[in-house]
């Protein structure tokens, strides 16, 4: 667990089991044991603080557009990890999820995507894609589903009570800048901001397990999911099976933010329809925070991206104009914050002469930024070797190699019709 992070209720931050050293890990132990043997956990853990933060968008008096954040116990937390450890073990996660998987990530799914969407523009053949929102994920996942979810996934008895125990009597307050309200119990949905919550949400795929297709033609990172089919009909009846295996236990299906797009869309296909309200149709959609367009193109996520990076750059503009930092440090910082954020998901498509200049001359133009009377030359060659985002296509090159053996790995021996 890293350190830095905000405390829960009980003040005590995990640095302070890092400083104890052996005598922590061999405290610890023996509490684990015995929590694990009794199937009962300390009452202060049981205690934790809501925070609700601003999504940035839309109206702020609004509590829809607020994401709560549950700040908990981090000894709590590291409990956790060794159940969710004990959990992998023995669950088995469907081929189509991506999200908080070991070797998978966010860039393997966008990638899949975009492979399959380009397959069918060159065959001059339709693709549908609907991509399925669920209203509040985690604050309406019902309990009692995620039991029968671990349940019928193979998890012990003993490691469903333990489950159960963290969320027994489970009470919180809401702090905001005005105040803190009073203690109420918490009996539905996930912990926000918990170790555990991000594989249990997962193991809830139980729910689709009949009425998943494979990948790619169905992709989940955990709440985002994608269905994809050659034609209309089919799609709009697959998001029908999807709607009501998933509310029938709990769930919702948004309808405002659940969209359709059509690659090669010929004239009067029509649009999908869920329980007769008509599904908002697009031409492009932010798919896991790259932007994919029917038609192709990617110059608007390269725009993105530059902005991104500059989004970056400014928030570290003071460490990078500092003449008292080494450009080791420098590159070091630009590296970690600037790069990733400019470059994330451009391994998934093919860059064009035009737009791999868009990326070079924003590097320049930060190289050559001025702040509080210091330049940063893009002439001086020893600060280019630590600052040079040019080389971050070595690294999409070296990225794109990763992402297309995953997915060869994932297509296997059972290739979708096309693809």
């Amino acid at each position: 667990m890293k350190s830095g992070k905000a405390v829960g209720p009980d003040d005590i931050p995990v640095e302070v089991w890092k400083c104890l050293g052996d005598a922590a890990v061999e405290f610890l132990t023996n509490l684990f044991n015995r929590v694990l043997e009794s199937e009962r956990m300390p009452v202060e853990w049981r205690r934790s603080v809501l925070v609700p933060i601003f999504k940035n968008k839309g109206d702020v008096q609004s509590c829809s557009n607020y994401r709560g954040i549950t700040l908990m116990s981090h000894t709590m937390k590291l409990w956790e990890r060794i159940v969710e450890a004990g959990l992998r073990k023995v669950v088995e996660i469907c081929e189509q999820q991506y999200g908080f998987m070991p070797r998978k990530s966010t860039t393997d799914a966008i990638f899949a995507l975009r492979i399959l969407m380009e397959k069918y523009r060159d065959g001059q053949r339709e693709l549908h894609c609907v991509f399925v929102d669920l209203e509040k994920a985690y604050d309406r996942v019902p309990r009692v589903e995620l039991w029968y979810c671990m349940r019928k996934s193979g998890v012990a008895e003993k490691y469903v009570r333990v489950v159960q125990d963290m969320y027994e009597r489970s009470r919180t307050v809401v702090r905001c800048a005005v105040g803190q309200t009073e203690e109420f119990n918490v009996e539905v949905g996930l912990h926000q901001g918990s170790a555990l919550s991000p594989f249990l949400f997962i193991v809830m795929d139980q729910l689709s397990e009949d009425i998943r297709q494979e990948s790619p033609w169905t992709m989940m990172f955990a709440d985002d999911i994608v269905i994809c089919s050659e034609s209309r009909e089919q799609v709009e009846e697959n998001l029908e099976r999807w709607r009501f295996a998933l509310e029938r236990r709990g769930m919702k299906v948004s309808r405002s933010k659940t969209e359709y797009m059509c690659v090669n869309e010929r004239e009067g296909s029509g649009t999908v329809r869920l329980q007769g309200e008509e599904v908002k149709k697009v031409q492009e959609f932010k798919y896991l925070g790259s932007t994919v367009q029917s038609n192709g193109e990617c110059g608007k996520e390269v725009k993105k991206r530059v902005q991104a990076g500059w989004n970056g750059w400014r928030k570290v503009s003071g460490v990078l104009c500092d003449q008292k930092i080494s450009a080791r440090i420098k590159g070091k910082v630009y590296r970690t914050v600037v790069r990733p954020a400019m470059l994330y998901g451009l391994e998934t498509v093919s860059l064009r002469k035009r737009q791999e200049s868009e990326l070079e001359v924003a590097e320049l133009k930060m190289l050559r930024a001025r702040k509080s009377g210091c330049r940063l030359s893009a002439d001086n060659p020893s600060l280019n070797r630590h600052l040079i985002v040019v080389e971050g296509f070595e690294y999409l090159n070296e990225s794109r190699s990763h992402v297309v053996g995953g997915l060869v790995l994932l297509v296997g021996s059972h290739k979708a019709n096309g693809f």
